[in-house]
């Protein structure tokens, strides 16, 4: 049997190498005070992580025949979005980590208003990216990408999902909490992967059910592999500490449903992610593809 991992290595592969590229031309350091600024959101933004959402971005505009380098730009601005919440994330006032990527979080390599100054420019960045005529000629579709991502990313979004995630040591979710926490935090920018090939395409409103669908069970199934991850995995392999869930009391998938269960829902929930391309073809091949990935990953 051909792992996921096996067909999609090339594609995640080349989506590394041109986000990596196109952060580089995009964050050159300048001789003046700002140098520490640019050299933080370098560090945090070139080399390492999946490249999951970029890669979904362009499996979703390949759906529908979009430029890819405009299918990059958009790309580019939800991994701008993906990058800053994680500098946030890492800081001492939420998870409080050392380690992201195989790497030293930003605030420990530099410090914490480093940090927070690194997240808020590459998020304004995310916006910048969209807005600009480069990305689609139709200054309707520039709009709705801008305000789709703004939801997204916001407080009916990823930083609503993160509030509830802050508190969770202190509350008694039971599986619908966790998965509501978790369509906010993990499912809202995943979503925005889908639609946003939707939106580059011109698709109508009626047409991108399935494409929402997939989203809504991709993005479930990729947070209870993180949780078995988080359970299971290594520190090594992940690129960060495991572990911390359980240590801090916080309800997870795996918790409520116990580890069997877990594996099981995830694996339905992919099969059902898939079924909602069925009426697509062969230019589906890499959503499904990264569907396949999505739970048999090791970080």
């Amino acid at each position: 049997m051909v792992h996921a991992s096996t067909t999609l290595k090339p594609a995640l592969d080349a989506i590394g190498k041109a986000i990596d590229q196109r952060f580089d031309r995009l964050l050159p350091v300048p001789d003046d005070a700002r140098a520490q600024l640019f050299n933080a959101m370098r560090h945090a933004a070139i080399g390492g992580g999946k490249r999951m959402r970029p890669l979904l971005v362009v499996a979703a505009c390949d759906l529908f025949h979009v430029d890819r380098e405009r299918a990059l730009r958009v790309a580019l601005a939800i991994e701008c979005i993906h990058v800053y919440s994680l500098i946030h994330d890492d800081m001492p006032c939420m998870d409080d980590d050392d380690m992201r990527r195989g790497k030293p979080t930003v605030h420990k390599l530099y410090d914490e208003a480093t940090a927070v100054l690194a997240g808020d420019s590459l998020h304004a960045l995310a916006f910048e990216l969209l807005a600009d005529p480069a990305t689609h000629e139709d200054p309707f579709a520039r709009c709705e990408l801008v305000t789709e991502l703004a939801v997204a990313s916001g407080p009916s979004g990823m930083a609503g999902g993160q509030m509830m995630d802050l508190i969770a040591g202190d509350t008694l979710y039971d599986i619908g909490g966790v998965t509501r926490l978790q369509q906010l935090k993990t499912g809202a920018l995943i979503g925005f992967c889908l639609e946003a090939g939707a939106i580059m395409g011109r698709v109508p409103e009626a047409q991108r059910t399935p494409l929402r669908g997939y989203a809504r069970d991709l993005g479930l199934a990729f947070q209870i592999a993180d949780d078995l991850l988080d359970v299971e995995g290594s520190a090594e392999a992940a690129g960060k500490a495991v572990g911390k869930d359980e240590a801090a009391g916080k309800a997870t998938f795996v918790s409520l449903m116990g580890v069997e269960q877990a594996r099981t829902q995830a694996a339905m929930l992919i099969d059902q992610a898939i079924q909602q391309l069925h009426g697509f073809g062969e230019e589906a091949d890499l959503l499904r593809a990264i569907a396949r990935f999505a739970i048999e990953r090791d970080r």
